[in-house]
């Protein structure tokens, strides 16, 4: 019980420190207080993180402490290397996005584009709270979760492609430069968008490689992102 609590600690945490970060590259950027796309950015992120997280708490509670603990000996080399390359840009948007738009306006995206970008965003956590509710190996990092007797999920999302988590995270990437209206933070958003399809087809190839099950799932389930195409 201790050890639960402490592990809910953890991630309030981690994620308060990864929001607190997130708004001062954003807002630093920026410059100013009286940013009307960062507050809406910041209105839609967090009112729509904030239900899905109440989704999943109630349909995978399990998941929350799992996901507190990204600090495996068994994560997988490559994503390693993945995560130390998209922390720095995911962050790095926000402060490119703010000194775009908010400051310098040196390619900023018309503020007609920010609606297109909620409903992209707002579907993308549909999406990744669905994912998130059904699959209780969503953990943070790859691995083989042999520890926790990990099984191929084949429900919700899973039926229709492989990494329907990435296809939220991508989807997210997308939506964000068109809610906040910068042009080079649509560039870095692109940049992570590729590291998570690399992330998709490195993951892929180990889970058919190492987790039981899994090729008969990929022989149903033919697609990893994109039903049709890939």
């Amino acid at each position: 019980m201790a050890q639960s609590r402490l592990s809910k600690l953890n991630r309030l945490l981690q994620l308060a420190g990864s929001l607190g970060l997130l708004v001062a590259a954003l807002l630093g950027g920026a410059g100013r207080w009286d940013w009307l796309r960062g507050w809406i950015f910041l209105a839609a992120y967090f009112g729509m993180l904030g239900i899905s997280a109440a989704v999943v708490l109630r349909k995978n509670p399990g998941l929350w402490e799992a996901r507190a603990n990204w600090r495996h000996g068994d994560t997988k080399r490559f994503d390693k290397i993945i995560l130390a390359l998209f922390l720095p840009l995911y962050y790095l948007q926000f402060l490119v996005a703010g000194l775009d738009n908010a400051r310098f306006g040196w390619e900023p995206i018309p503020f007609a584009a920010i609606y297109p970008g909620l409903i992209l965003f707002a579907a993308a956590i549909a999406v990744l709270a669905w994912a998130m509710a059904v699959n209780r190996f969503a953990e943070t990092t790859v691995r083989i979760q042999s520890d926790r007797g990990q099984a191929v999920i084949s429900t919700g999302p899973y039926r229709l492609v492989r990494h329907p988590m990435y296809v939220a995270a991508i989807s997210m990437f997308l939506a964000t430069p068109l809610i906040l209206g910068s042009l080079w933070a649509l560039v870095i958003d692109v940049l992570l968008a590729a590291l998570f399809v690399i992330r998709a087809a490195l993951e892929d190839r180990a889970l058919r490689r190492e987790l039981p099950g899994y090729e008969q799932y990929a022989a149903r389930t033919r697609y990893r992102l994109c039903p049709g195409v890939w």
